[in-house]
């Protein structure tokens, strides 16, 4: 059994081991990888949390100072497109791309068979964002990039999707996704960017202007127009790519991108023939996330390659979208981290009236909820990326085979780790992504937030982290759709794939297997909401639209919070059952504070979980499960 973490050995939340400090990621990898997968990522999430807590942390910080900037034109007058970074943003690139945290999940790593699995990618995005979720943008369209042409490119676009998963930086391609127009926002549907298929040059040629472009200038971009004759609305767009330099000179990797600018004598950037037919119009000035510039593009007759079928892009797309709304979980999880980390370490050094403020109640309970919330988003998160993980790997196994189509049905059936079939694990995925990027979001910027009131005065001043960690997490309830348009996607699932079926099971097949009378009440709690919970859903069922949309976003929390407990609680058994029973803490007390009714809000109810269990709960203390037992029954 590990001994607790001292905090207070650190100054502060930099120059450390973001992985080895944090053993709620690890448990949860530990959980959802096979035993030769942790194996193997183990040491190297913990290379790569040492890089990220000294190298990246710092060129964050620099970089939130020095961010991007936008030369459109360069000193002729002419169109450059050029985005010039500080060196600390390539290092952090370099750092990243070539440590695996996209290659690897696509790619077998040189000392693997097989590529890891797509939940590998997300814990890396997870560490990443510790120190950057700015720059975590990047990796999640570029992972999101590759993953659509893996599923719907042509032998066109292959080029581009080696390049997006090169573990080599000098061979690589970043990716990104232009999705928003100004006119419609959240309405895709509304989009009004058109495409034309250009005999001469062999492309489509795309018309319009794309209002909200993150990670501008990225060499391998995905965008949706709509080509001539397609009706309205999403069912009318077909998917693109579209390449930041002309395609005819082949792919801009990054080492061809510096060799071109350096021949362009005089520019900053490419060549202006050289660079395909769009417009940067500019750089948005944003509260955080610096780190990525973000944009306003003109397409003025930009070459693009068709991916997959023509007015089948919105559904290409929405796979780029399950992909960065896990990321964007991910991403909150991480802030969460860091901001938990920094909190646990100022309050373990800073003295208030005669002792450490970590040592006065109502700061324990704050940290002790910050634990607990931190442990739920990202329990929640990691059963979502291993489900999405599953099916990945199943499509994967289906296309390596070579099956004919009526083999294939017949695998329909085929039970994946956890006894989810892949027609389940998808309908439960379409419930459980939006979900997991709505409410964890949300949990990022609440705690961010409360970071900075630890830290007090000191909190809101640069000088201090926190400051940059509120800015960032503002948009993660943004980014991917907000959480009025993840709630509407709730409804969907329920409503067209029938989500609440999987739901159920799932929920019901893990408080079968609590048992253990250290968590009796709580499990009696998260089943009597769970049964609530149900009632509810076919409720909603039966309510006309107005209504339904009404309770969406109440629902989309209610399925988390009942998920959430089942989760914690199915650990907290093993964990009991191993001889440790800490997490039989944390799930109680996420329980008690999110489904359990109590009188008078609680406030005489004589709980000290906060005091009697800070040691446990905040410092990753050990608990024994006997003694756990006793406090709990009563005995002696």
């Amino acid at each position: 059994m590990r001994s607790r973490i001292d905090f207070g050995e650190f100054e502060e939340g930099r120059g450390v081991n973001y992985w080895t400090l944090d053993r709620t990621l690890q448990r949860e990898l530990e959980r959802i990888y096979t035993e030769s997968e942790f194996a193997w990522a183990a040491p190297r999430l913990s290379s790569f949390g040492r890089a990220v807590g000294h190298t990246i942390a710092d060129n964050a910080d620099y970089i939130d100072d020095d961010g991007p900037v936008l030369e459109s034109y360069d000193k002729h007058g002419e169109i450059q497109n050029y985005v010039r970074y500080p060196a600390e943003q390539h290092e952090n690139e370099k750092l990243a791309y070539e440590a695996g945290i996209v290659a690897d999940s696509f790619r077998a790593p040189p000392d693997r068979e097989e590529p890891m699995p797509y939940s590998h990618n997300l814990a890396m995005q997870y560490l990443l964002s510790y120190a950057d979720p700015g720059f975590d943008c990047p990796v999640a369209m570029t992972t999101g990039a590759a993953l659509v042409l893996e599923k719907f490119g042509d032998e066109a676009l292959e080029p581009y999707y080696r390049a997006l998963t090169s573990r080599e930086h000098d061979n690589h391609i970043e990716g990104a996704m232009f999705l928003t127009e100004k006119q419609g926002g959240s309405d895709v549907g509304a989009n009004e960017t058109r495409a034309a298929y250009d005999e001469e040059s062999g492309y489509w040629r795309l018309e319009g202007e794309k209002w909200f472009c993150s990670n501008i200038d990225a060499e391998g971009t995905l965008a949706l127009a709509r080509t001539e004759g397609a009706p309205a609305g999403t069912g009318g767009l077909s998917l693109f790519l579209v390449p930041h330099a002309d395609p005819d000179d082949g792919v801009l990797t990054k080492r061809e991108r510096r060799a071109r600018a350096a021949a362009a004598g005089g520019n900053r950037g490419l060549a202006p023939d050289a660079l395909n037919d769009q417009y940067y119009r500019r750089l948005k000035d944003k509260l955080g996330t610096i780190s990525v510039p973000t944009g306003e593009v003109e397409f003025t007759g930009a070459k693009g390659i068709l991916v997959g079928e023509e007015g089948n892009g919105f559904k290409q797309m929405t796979e780029m979208l399950n992909v960065e709304r896990l990321s964007n979980a991910a991403a909150s999880c991480g802030l969460m981290g860091r901001a938990l980390l920094e909190s646990r370490i100022y309050a373990a050094n800073r003295e208030a009236f005669g002792k450490p403020i970590e040592e006065h109640p109502l700061l324990r309970a704050d940290l002790v909820d910050m634990t607990v919330d931190h442990e739920a988003a990202t329990a929640f998160t990691f059963e979502a990326a291993r489900l999405f993980s599953e099916r990945e790997r199943l499509e994967r196994e289906s296309q390596d085979s070579r099956e004919d189509q009526e083999n294939l049905e017949g695998r329909e059936n085929r039970e994946i780790r956890g006894g989810e079939t892949p027609e389940d694990t998808y309908r439960l995925l379409r419930l459980l992504i939006p979900i997991a990027k709505a409410r964890t979001a949300r949990m990022a910027v609440d705690t961010a937030s409360y970071a900075m009131e630890v830290h007090g005065g000191n909190g809101y001043v640069d000088d201090f982290v926190t400051n940059r960690l509120l800015r960032d997490a503002q948009v993660l309830p943004i980014w991917e759709g907000t959480e009025n348009i993840l709630s509407l996607d709730v409804l969907r699932a329920l409503e067209r794939e029938d989500a609440h079926e999987p739901f159920f099971e799932a929920v019901r097949e893990r408080l079968e297997g609590v048992t253990h009378p250290v968590l009796e009440d709580s499990a009696a709690a998260v089943e009597s909401e769970f049964h609530d919970l149900a009632n509810a859903t076919a409720t909603l069922a039966n309510a006309d639209a107005d209504d339904a949309q009404l309770s969406a976003k109440r629902l989309a929390h209610y399925v988390f919070d009942v998920f959430t407990a089942a989760l914690l609680l199915e650990q907290a058994q093993v964990g009991l059952e191993g001889g440790d029973g800490r997490t039989a803490l944390v799930a109680r007390r996420f329980v008690a504070n999110e489904l359990e009714e109590r009188d008078a809000r609680g406030i005489a109810d004589g709980d000290r979980t906060p005091i009697e269990r800070f040691e446990a709960i905040v410092h990753y203390g050990s608990v024994e499960p006997d003694e756990l037992e006793r406090a709990t029954t009563g005995g002696e």
